[in-house]
C-alpha cells in the first residue's frame, strides 16, 4: 500500500451515521456556526428550486442510486467543502461522502475533491448549488494563493479588503484565509482608515482628519 505523502491528511469520510462537523478543524476559523450553515445551504436550495427539481424528479427513479465525484478542472486552491456537504447531505441524508481535498488544500487539474456515492435524485437536484459555493469560494482562495506565492520569502503579506459582495464578507474573508492570506478590518466599525474621500471631506486637510481620528 503506498505511504501518503508527507502532511497530507488522510480523506476524511462523511457517512450517515457520523455528524459532520460545520467547522473545519483546520485553524481557518470557518464564520458560520453549523446551524448557519444549514440555514445558508437551504435558502441556496430554496431559490434554485432543488426541492420540486421537476426535470430529475420526471427522468430519474427515485430508488436510483449513483456514484460521482467532483474533479478539479484545473489546479487551485479549495474553498467551500462545508457548504458542498450540507448541501449534498440536505438532498439526501443518508448520502456517503470522501473528502480528498479539505478547505486551504491545493488540487491539481485532474484530481478529486470530493467522492459521493447516494440517491441520484438528490446528486442531480443539489449539484449546482454545491459547486456554485465551492466555485465562487475556491476562486477567491486560488487568486489569494497566487498573490501569496508570488511573495513567498519576503516579509509581504497579502490583504483583502471590504470590496466584497452583500452578504458574503465573513465567507469571502474566509476564502482569502484559505488562501493564505490575511484579513484587513472587516467593516467601518473595526478601524480608523482614511482615504481620499474623507480627505475630500475635510477640504484636503490630513491634519485635521488625523487629530480628529485620534480623538475619537
Amino acid at each position: 500500500m503506498p505511504e501518503l505523502e508527507p502532511n497530507v491528511p488522510p480523506p476524511r469520510r462523511v457517512t450517515p451515521l457520523r455528524e459532520m462537523p460545520a467547522v473545519p478543524r483546520d485553524g481557518l476559523r470557518f464564520p458560520l456556526s453549523r446551524e448557519q450553515l444549514v440555514a445558508r445551504v437551504k435558502e441556496a436550495l430554496d431559490e434554485d428550486g432543488a426541492f420540486n427539481d421537476v426535470t430529475t424528479i420526471a427522468t430519474v427513479r427515485s430508488e436510483r442510486r449513483a456514484r460521482a465525484a467532483l474533479v478539479a478542472r484545473q489546479g487551485g486552491t479549495i474553498a467551500g467543502i462545508p457548504f458542498a456537504l450540507e448541501t449534498f447531505r440536505m438532498l439526501d441524508p443518508k448520502i456517503s461522502m470522501r473528502v480528498d481535498k479539505e478547505d486551504g488544500k491545493r488540487a491539481m487539474k485532474g484530481e478529486i475533491v470530493l467522492y459521493i456515492s447516494g440517491h441520484a435524485r438528490g446528486m442531480l437536484s443539489a449539484e449546482r448549488v454545491a459547486l456554485n459555493f465551492l466555485m465562487r469560494l475556491s476562486g477567491i482562495a486560488t487568486l489569494t494563493s497566487r498573490y501569496v506565492d508570488a511573495v513567498r520569502g519576503t516579509n509581504v503579506k497579502i490583504l483583502d479588503t471590504r470590496k466584497t459582495t452583500p452578504g458574503w464578507r465573513s465567507l469571502e474573508k474566509y476564502a482569502v484565509r484559505a488562501g493564505g492570506g490575511t484579513n484587513h478590518r472587516m467593516d467601518l466599525a473595526s478601524s480608523v482608515l482614511i482615504k481620499d474621500n474623507h480627505l475630500a471631506a475635510v477640504d484636503g486637510n490630513v491634519e485635521i482628519a488625523i487629530r480628529r481620528a485620534r480623538e475619537l
